[in-house]
């Protein structure tokens, strides 16, 4: 159990982090590929709720999806999407994204031959930001909204998921808004003060793992 400050911090950063978009249909949803099989889940349940007729899924392998998704991230998350019965001719699938960016790159390349004007990033719910702040900077001109599954940082834990790596996870995604913004990876975003002092109370606590 974390102390009652940290346990408040951990929830202004999962709130941070998820941005809540209005729901509105796109021309293609894209799921970013992850550890998280639940990304595969969602994009599935918003393609038959309408919201994109093309789905997308992007991503290789990292140090911590290897061994969940030997094949490729992008490759399992098309087979969870087919058994939940979206069909397979629209279902495309980008396999060599190693990074948020790339994701973004090479799926924009994937689609260049399409009239694509909006897209739905699909992720997990604390990628939400830095997703959408990267896809800003890197398809310029195309509507984007987020998209994850709506669930508490309690109901996220209640999977396979260790509360200690989503708590380090969330401080790498906060540093990595303002870090990457001055590298020119993603738009700037407001980090406001309790955001900021939520990060460093949990970095100070431990929870250091993803920092860069």
């Amino acid at each position: 159990m974390l102390p009652e400050h940290l346990d408040a911090d951990v929830r202004t950063l999962w709130d941070y982090h998820d941005l809540r978009h209005e729901p509105r249909r796109s021309d293609a949803g894209i799921g970013l590929g992850s550890r998280d099989p639940g990304v595969a889940v969602h994009a599935a349940e918003l393609f038959h709720a309408g919201r994109f007729p093309l789905v997308v899924f992007t991503g290789a392998n990292a140090p911590t999806t290897v061994e969940r998704f030997p094949r490729g991230e992008a490759v399992h998350y098309r087979e969870i999407a087919l058994e939940l019965g979206v069909p397979d001719e629209v279902i495309l699938v980008e396999p060599e994204a190693r990074n948020t960016g790339e994701n973004i790159v090479f799926t924009r390349a994937l689609l260049a031959e399409r009239e694509i004007r909006s897209v739905t990033l699909v992720t997990r719910p604390y990628q939400q930001r830095r997703a959408y702040a990267t896809a800003k900077r890197l398809w310029p001109g195309v509507d984007i909204v987020c998209a994850s599954k709506a669930v508490s940082f309690e109901d996220h834990l209640t999977g396979e998921e260790d509360a200690d790596r989503v708590i380090s996870m969330l401080v790498g995604e906060t540093q990595r808004i303002t870090a990457y913004a001055e590298l020119g990876f993603v738009i700037p975003q407001d980090v406001p003060a309790v955001v900021e002092r939520a990060f460093g109370r949990l970095a100070a606590a431990g929870f250091t793992q993803r920092l860069l």
